[in-house]
């Protein structure tokens, strides 16, 4: 499985934020949005701490596809 957090990157661009804003209202660490920035996957407190911050779904800042082996 892949996951891709293309959506987040838009929203936030939507939304008028930057990733700094982002992980200081999250209160997520710098190596868990490096992880984010790379496209791998983070725990999913992180991910609804986004959501309550973000007023939105997971669905609506991440994507998971299935990877051909």
């Amino acid at each position: 499985m892949a996951v891709s957090y293309n959506k987040l990157w838009k929203l936030l661009i939507d939304k008028g934020m930057t990733k700094t804003d982002l992980r200081i209202k999250t209160d997520m660490s710098t190596s868990t949005l490096a992880k984010m920035s790379k496209n791998e996957v983070v725990s999913m407190d992180i991910m609804l701490r986004i959501c309550d911050v973000l007023e939105c779904n997971v669905g609506d800042i991440m994507d998971v596809t299935k990877t051909e082996d």
